[in-house]
This record gives structure tokens, sequence and C-alpha cells, in this order.
């Protein structure tokens, strides 16, 4: 899977039990060892990186912790709710955080917004949600955190790939000492996963090196160096608020294409049209969008709660984390921050 929404979905969704410890985990690095060598990465890189290793038990414990229920209340919707999701992610102290962040970023903002055309306050939402601006990037040794992910074997085939993708990234130049995130193997302000580095991160400051860690700018480029190879729409807001009133017709609205990645996501929102023929059953945008723009009407709460017309750019956002939830409090904190 070549995103990070897809390897989210995976590690909430696969129930295969069990763990697959099947052989010794110095045995198991072994194998690994060798699929590495086979894709470039030299024994030097491996010796530097593997020697030492041992199972991290307080990942596997986080790991299980992941097929647990949420505990949140339910709307109306019969699903969490999402005033409560939002009220609970997006504080007063994450938004003014937010504004904070955006003036920092300087002449970077209109670098990110020219160069990708991605609006640096998504960017930045991004990169708050993700680690409350850099505060908050997880300890964990990377290396160590996906080799006992890969040997416990519940979810081999995801974390094998990033364990061999890290020592890509150690044979590219990323010291080893750098090599710490979250115990799920995500790293840096926009908490990249090793495969997505590889082929996203940006040095965004000119100095050789993309670090996603340390340097603000590399972190901003390659956040919306990802939106952009994800289809992001210039120009496009990702979302509008939307009067629905109870006279609305909501004949023939329901979504009845089963999307191939996170459909329990995409089974809630409603089948595309354009804003114009939303605007004809009684809808009304209560934001600057145009009458082509294609949208999905989506109603979190309920049909007495807020609704809004989802674009293509949500979707986008649902590329880095495929969650209702996260996409919703991403664009809503991005809107605050742009105010």
């Amino acid at each position: 899977m070549r995103r990070i929404a897809a390897f989210a979905a995976a590690l909430l969704l696969t129930t295969a039990p069990a763990s697959a410890q099947q052989q010794s985990f110095s045995s198991y690095l072994d194998d690994v060892a060798e699929k590495a060598r086979d894709e470039g990465v030299s024994q030097a890189t491996i010796d530097r990186v593997f020697n030492g290793l041992t199972p991290n038990n307080r990942v596997l414990e986080l790991d299980r912790d992941q097929l647990g229920s949420s505990g949140l209340s339910t709307s109306s919707s019969g699903f969490p709710s999402m005033a409560g999701y939002i009220a609970r992610h997006n504080t007063a102290s994450r938004i003014n955080g937010g504004h904070r962040a955006l003036s920092r970023l300087g002449p970077i903002a209109g670098q990110i917004e020219r160069q990708y055309g991605v609006p640096a306050e998504i960017v930045v939402a991004i990169w708050g949600h993700e680690t409350a601006y850099g505060q908050v990037m997880g300890g964990f040794d990377l290396p160590r955190s996906l080799a006992t992910l890969a040997w416990d074997g519940r979810r081999r085939e995801l974390f094998e790939r990033e364990l061999i993708d890290v020592l890509k990234m150690v044979e590219q130049g990323v010291p080893r000492s750098r090599l710490e995130g979250s115990w799920a193997g995500a790293f840096g302000n926009g908490q990249f996963l090793p495969s997505v580095y590889l082929r996203l991160a940006v040095d965004g400051d000119g100095d050789g090196q993309a670090d996603v860690w340390n340097s603000t700018a590399d972190s901003m480029h390659s956040i919306a160096n990802y939106f952009r190879d994800a289809g992001w729409r210039t120009g496009e807001p990702w979302a509008v608020r939307a009067y629905v009133p109870n006279s609305a017709d909501r004949s023939g609205i329901e979504n009845e294409v089963v999307s191939p990645v996170c459909p329990r996501v995409h089974v809630r929102h409603s089948r595309w049209m354009t804003v114009r023929e939303w605007r004809e059953r009684g809808i009304t945008p209560r934001g600057a969008i145009s009458d082509d723009t294609m949208a999905s009407l989506f109603e979190p709460d309920g049909p007495a709660a807020p609704g809004y017309l989802l674009t293509q750019n949500y979707r986008v956002i649902l590329e880095y984390n495929c969650s209702n939830y996260y996409a919703m409090s991403v664009g809503l904190l991005a809107d605050e921050i742009a105010r």
C-alpha cells in the first residue's frame, strides 16, 4: 500500500489474531537482511541498524490496543459524535498554535503554495494534528518498533516493507541516531512512514538533506508534496458548510459505489453531484464554491446537525489518514487557522 491512509486502515481493520512468531527474533532479522541485500542495501548499513536490536514488548501492547473500541459517544447518525471529536481536537490552544505556526513560516508559506498548489493552512493543520506543531514526534526507536511488529507477524507484509525501507533511508544517508518516531513506525513533523519518506520527502531548505525531524522547511515542503502527489486541486475548497432544510430532495442521493479503500469511511458520503445539482435539490452551500464543482453531501451527526459539501480535496485529506473524524478536524482546523 503506497499511502499513509491505506497503512492506517490496515492498522485498524486487520484482525488476524495470534502472533505468528514462528522463529526467533534474530533469525527473522537475518531473513529481512537477506531481502534488504537483494534490494541493494549494504551489509554495513544492515549491521549499523540491526546490531543490538531486541523486541519491544511495549510496542506489542500498543498494537493490541488498536483492536479495542473507541469508547466515543454516538450521535443521531449512529456513529461517534463528530461535534464531540472536533471539540476535543480543535481546541483554542491548537487553533492559536496554528496561527503562530503559520506566522512563523514566513516566506515558506508562499513557497509551498506556489510550488505545490496546496494552501499553507492545510499543511499547518496536518502538522498540528500529527505532532502538535512539532512538540510530540515520538521517542520510539524506529527500526526496533518496525522489526518487532514485523516479527510479531500479525501484519508482517506491511511492517516488513517499512523495515526494509528504513534500512534504505540509512543507506541514503539518514543518520541512525535520527531514527525515532511513533511506536507504529511513523516519524518527523508530518509522521511519515519510511516508504512515504523515500518517495516524497523534500529538501526544502537546500542543505542536501530531507530532514523532516528538525527542519521546518523540509517538513512543510514534504507534507505539501504529499498532498500534490495525492491529487490536491488548487483553488478548490476541501468542503463548504451546507444548509440542508427538511424539505431538501434526498431521493437517490445514496452512494452505491463501494470504495476499494476504507469503505466504511466513504459509505457515509452521498453520491457525487455538481454543486448546481445540489442547489436544485434545495441544499445551499454557505461558502465560496463553483456551481460546476463535484461534491458529496456529508451529515456526520445526522440530518439535524451541520452538513457539508465535500470536494475531491477532502478525499486527498483522507489519503493522509482514512478517517472522517481526522479529515473533518484537519479541514476545520485549517479554516480556523486561515481566519
